[in-house]
């Protein structure tokens, strides 16, 4: 709740021009203004997004029932892009009758996105209230002790086989499974967010094409992943995580290429955001599944693992933009001739080249299968002894969701 407020209360300021500016103010004085919302939103939406995925591996035990929780998250954060698409597409039409109006994106464009942040930021609050007065968590997480009632025995008659020890924050950095997914969850967040923020520039500035393909490419990206989220249940049941991975990879190899070999492409862009949309969908349903394996019944320690990749995911798109940006060509101007070729080759390397990379890690993951191992935890008793369980205990063959197949 804390989070969508922080969320709902900066956005609107972020796309809203700055308060107190003009012409001829300073861009690092409006680099201050923009700060303090961007750490309020950045913060409200780390804090909204992990809590919701924590809740998965609470909601649902079972492999296939996590990959079809996933697969319906993302659906409707598809169609929640849709929405944003669908509307900017039909904001940018309404300017069509406009006197003023130019093919490219500039000045007299700021009150559509005004308009268009507004809009977003009253549906996302009513869907907000929706999902919390209506999802209901449970009192106490798997593992955790039950409270006692009046007729619960202290001490039982027989002894039962001592719980498995639970995983805390600590014993995640030591578990090397950890760090595969890690990484395989960053190459996919990287291959994901990157061409969805440098699509635009590459529709407007590489291929030249009218502003209102911003909201139309994007538009097909999100309703082909829409429609591939789909089958994520029953082709992970079929040909297992890597292999559904694997296969997502290839479709966004297959954009990447379609892109190198294409110097110039009008109606064809369309075939290609179909392959783009696809593959972004399969690896990130895919990749928020293996997390969701490897948290296993740890639910409560959820919330850290979903914050750790997020971060990894934060860290490595925040320095991808800034090598990218510092490699600009046009340091002085928004375009130059030489940002043609430049937003070509950079949809490209943070499609074809993060996907080498990803492949790696998966081949990694094939290599040496997610693994957790238990550390020793001690459990004080009522007397005051101490009794140790499960030193360093393997979960090969103890559970199905241990290892990703």
């Amino acid at each position: 709740l804390p989070g969508t407020t922080c969320v709902l209360v900066s956005f609107p300021f972020i796309f809203n021009p700055c308060l107190g500016c003009k012409d001829n103010t300073p861009q690092w004085a409006a680099f201050i203004y923009y700060l303090p919302f961007i750490i309020i939103f950045q913060f409200g939406w780390a804090a909204t997004q992990i809590s919701h995925l924590s809740l998965i591996p609470e909601l649902v035990t079972s492999d296939h029932e996590k990959v079809e929780l996933t697969a319906f998250r993302y659906a409707f954060t598809v169609m929640a892009n849709i929405t944003v698409y669908g509307l900017a597409w039909l904001l940018l039409n309404f300017q069509v009758d406009q006197p003023d109006r130019t093919e490219h994106l500039g000045a007299q464009d700021v009150p559509i996105f005004r308009n268009l942040s507004l809009i977003v930021v009253g549906l996302g609050a009513v869907f907000s209230l929706i999902f919390h007065l209506g999802t209901k968590e449970k009192p106490y997480p798997p593992g955790s002790l039950p409270q006692l009632e009046e007729n619960t025995p202290l001490v039982q008659k027989e002894p039962t086989t001592p719980p498995r020890p639970l995983l805390i924050w600590k014993h995640w950095l030591l578990e090397p499974a950890f760090y595969q997914v890690a990484v395989l969850y960053m190459s996919t967040r990287l291959i994901v967010n990157l061409s969805q923020t440098y699509i635009a520039m590459y529709l407007t500035n590489s291929l030249l094409l009218p502003k209102k393909y911003i909201a139309t490419i994007p538009l097909v990206m999100y309703i082909s992943g829409f429609l591939s989220s789909f089958l994520m249940k029953p082709v992970n049941k079929w040909i297992g995580r890597n292999l559904t991975y694997f296969v997502g990879i290839l479709v966004i190899l297959a954009f990447a290429s379609w892109v190198t070999l294409a110097g110039q492409m009008g109606v064809e862009i369309y075939g290609a955001a179909v392959l783009l949309g696809a593959g972004s969908a399969t690896i990130l349903v895919t990749s928020l599944s293996m997390t969701a394996d490897l948290i296993g019944t740890n639910t409560h320690s959820s919330a850290f693992v979903y914050g750790a990749m997020s971060f990894t995911d934060k860290m490595a798109n925040g320095l991808a933009v800034m090598v990218i940006q510092n490699l600009h060509p046009c340091p002085t101007e928004l375009c130059c001739p030489a940002c043609v070729s430049f937003y070509h080759w950079v949809m490209v390397l943070v499609t074809g080249g993060v996907a080498i990379a990803a492949i790696a890690s998966l081949c990694c993951i094939m290599v040496w299968p997610i693994r957790i191992h238990y550390h020793a935890v001690c459990l004080q008793g009522l007397s005051g002894a101490g009794t140790s369980y499960g030193a360093t205990e393997s979960t090969e063959g103890a559970s199905p969701s241990s290892a990703v197949n």
